[in-house]
């Protein structure tokens, strides 16, 4: 079986190659290469995320191992000095514009009508060594990155991602994130900004987020809720038409108030600008935040990326790129195979097979033993 039929060039096989070389054209991260490419640099980021290495030395001892493996990617090991110059001087924006583009094509094969669309809207905090630049400290011991991220529920994947501090707060991200026309957006109260929420009702979004204990409802209409079940109550009013030191609210439109006991027997006010859809569709759309939650835990423990392989602004933002585009990469190779159904089953596998020359759909059968030559070689050795 030919070297290039390795698990990770299986895996990687799903990378737009042509629009990452005309990306690449267009940043300049070339110009002044000296040896190793933009591509090596993918390619060993990578590398780093499927194999869970958690240091530059073992990326690079890992990929000098399976030199001949790298050589059909057609890449070339890197050395340790030389990868950790990359992470810091050339731009995570390259690696930033992969992920959006291949999120752009993945969105546009969807075919799925907007009614159909709910995006969940949350941040994770990364701890960082206490050594990182002055960017991500927040106090005199501890610095952190957060990762800004909106979720396509439907789909299970991310749709967009930003990186900031971990003392930016996540309103003040969230004004620069895209707004899809129609679409579903659920968050937290992380998000609670009365002007944000009237940009997206003015887009004709659904809202389903939740209101403070303290926030003031100007019922107008008490709608009847289903009997037996969590819900509560299901109120329809204005919220307060001022705010504080004043100013105008700009969502003057009625809005709805559900009221549901969750699973630990708390009740939450959960409010949407969803007028006429049932209490209970409502109380649900609000119980899938969980996905975002599970999503960052997967990508912090399976992706490792609890553990960071450069210090520097510009590294750690390629690491939590990388970190996205290998997410998506397993989703896609994890498609063309019927066998693993369990993502967090596939990405295991991978790892443990990494540079072994097997099929995706062969990962759970133990591999082939060895002919009688080779088997007749090893003895003598």
């Amino acid at each position: 079986m030919p070297d290039e039929n390795s698990v990770m060039h299986r895996v990687m096989q799903h990378l737009p190659w042509s629009d990452f070389e005309r990306l690449v054209t267009e940043r300049g991260t070339d110009d002044d290469e000296r040896g190793f490419r933009s591509k090596d640099h993918l390619v060993a980021m990578l590398h780093a995320q499927f194999a869970g290495a958690m240091s530059l030395r073992e990326v690079v001892t890992q990929q000098q191992s399976h030199a001949a493996h790298l050589y059909h990617l057609g890449v070339r090991p890197a050395a340790r000095s030389t990868l950790a110059e990359a992470n810091r001087g050339r731009t995570s924006e390259l690696f930033a514009d992969l992920f959006r583009l291949m999120v752009s094509r993945l969105r546009r094969g969807q075919r799925r009508g907007l009614a159909e669309t709910t995006y969940l809207i949350d941040a994770t905090v990364v701890a960082l060594p206490a050594r990182t630049a002055g960017w991500a400290r927040f106090s005199a011991t501890t610095c952190g990155a957060k990762v800004h991220v909106v979720y396509d529920a439907e789909d299970g994947r991310p749709i967009y991602a930003a990186v900031t501090a971990a003392n930016v707060n996540d309103i003040t991200a969230a004004h620069d994130m895209p707004i899809q026309a129609g679409a579903t957006y659920v968050f937290d109260l992380g998000y609670y900004d009365y002007l944000w929420w009237a940009r997206l009702d003015a887009a004709q979004c659904r809202i389903v987020t939740r209101l403070k204990s303290n926030t003031r409802l100007d019922v107008i209409e008490e709608q009847p809720v289903p009997p037996g079940s969590s819900i509560l109550s299901d109120r329809i009013g204005f919220l307060p038409l001022r705010q504080a030191g004043r100013r105008d609210n700009p969502m003057g439109d009625a809005v709805r108030e559900v009221r549901v006991r969750n699973d630990a027997g708390t009740v939450l006010r959960i409010l949407s600008n969803d007028l006429d859809a049932p209490a209970q569709e409502i109380a649900d759309l609000y119980k899938r935040r969980w996905a975002i939650e599970l999503f960052f835990r997967w990508v912090k423990q399976t992706l490792r990326i609890k553990r960071f392989l450069g210090t520097s602004e510009n590294a750690v933002r390629i690491q939590i790129a990388t970190a996205l585009i290998a997410f998506l990469l397993l989703r896609l190779a994890q498609a063309t195979q019927t066998a693993i159904t369990s993502p967090l089953a596939f990405a295991r596998l991978v790892r443990s097979n990494l540079m072994h020359r097997r099929s995706l759909d062969a990962l759970l059968r133990p591999p082939d033993p060895p002919s009688r030559a080779n088997a007749n070689q090893l003895v003598l050795l």
